[in-house]
């Protein structure tokens, strides 16, 4: 049977998020079949396993974590933000060579990094709001004429994300974003619905767009902002699919395929757009989405008719898969050699 070790926990923001997806994804994987071992990374960098530290240190610990992922067929990360969905893991993983649920190193640090994105975003012909990129050391020579989004270039959950729409509020939300990241991305604000679309790769390599779910939030203040608040207090309603034209829904569609494939994401991967009259615009993408049973991308799939479990090992397969062919190319360069 396939082991598969379950990682979860982290020392970004999403932590907590980060362990209910983890426990989530471990019971459905028992549920299906997989032999499941889990680890967590606590706030402190520590490794553990059945909440005790593997090591006095995180350098101890990992040792200990990578005697445990050694023993792995595939590990499945549940990890958000820095040091796991930027690519940290899945170096980790090459290097010990384990096979990895998700998107390799390259995708996971360029679709962590907000502003690398939109040049991305850009190049294939993907619309992204207008922007700037400031550095925490000149936030205080920034002005604005109109509303804009403040936000930390790496970090996830809407976590030191700010609407601002008076000039007197713009250095508090500088300051804010500054304590998650510092480079600091500050863009017009989009007028449109906020759109999300679940693209997968498959075990046999072809990748598929889930029906659109279309995000309806009220923040506090009276916005539509999809804030950290909004997307765990339960205010938010998600109606899936969405409500779309033939036209909306391929235009949405394509557009997170090719980013998908811009980025060379593995595994799956949440595109988020505003649509807009004139289409969709890129707002974000995230290679290890919430994995939680509520969150967006498990309602996406099982609009598809792909359960929760189902998901779930269909990204230890691929990742399976990855891991295989890789082997051949390996195997076929040598002989050729």
């Amino acid at each position: 049977m396939t082991r598969v070790l379950v990682v979860g926990g982290g020392q970004s923001t999403e932590h907590e998020v980060s362990l209910a997806g983890a426990a989530g994804v471990a019971a459905a994987l028992r549920e299906t079949g997989f032999v499941v071992d889990e680890i967590t990374i606590g706030r402190d960098g520590c490794w553990c396993s059945d909440g005790t530290a593997l090591g006095e240190s995180s350098a101890q610990s990992l040792r200990g974590a990578l005697e445990v992922m050694a023993r792995a067929d595939v590990v499945f990360p549940v990890l958000h933000g820095l040091n796991g969905e930027d690519g940290s893991l899945a170096a980790l993983c090459n290097l010990a060579g384990v096979p990895v649920v998700g998107s390799d190193v390259r995708a996971g640090a360029i679709g962590m990094d907000k502003w690398a994105t939109k040049l991305v975003a850009e190049a294939v012909g993907i619309r992204t709001a207008r922007g700037v990129l400031v550095g925490s050391a000149d936030i205080g020579d920034v002005e604005f004429e109109s509303p804009v989004v403040v936000k930390p270039v790496a970090a996830g959950s809407s976590h030191g994300v700010t609407l601002v729409t008076d000039a007197g509020e713009l250095q508090d939300a500088l300051w804010l974003a500054s304590r998650f990241d510092d480079r600091i991305l500050i863009e017009e604000v989009v007028r449109g619905r906020e759109i999300d679309v679940s693209v997968l790769r498959e075990a046999g390599g072809v990748r598929w767009a889930t029906p659109p779910l279309e995000i309806h939030a009220a923040a506090a203040d009276g916005s539509a902002l999809f804030d950290t608040a909004a997307k765990y207090d339960g205010s938010a309603r998600f109606t899936t699919p969405a409500d779309l034209t033939r036209r909306e829904r391929t235009a949405l569609t394509a557009a997170a395929v090719r980013m998908f494939d811009a980025l060379g994401c593995g595994g799956v991967a949440r595109i988020d757009f505003f649509l807009t009259e004139d289409g969709p615009v890129l707002n974000e993408v995230n290679t290890m989405p919430g994995m939680t049973a509520r969150s967006q991308v498990p309602r996406m799939f099982q609009a598809a008719g792909v359960g929760y479990g189902e998901l779930a090992g269909r990204l230890v397969e691929a990742a399976l898969a990855v891991q295989a062919k890789s082997a051949n190319a390996r195997a076929g360069a040598e002989a050729a050699g």
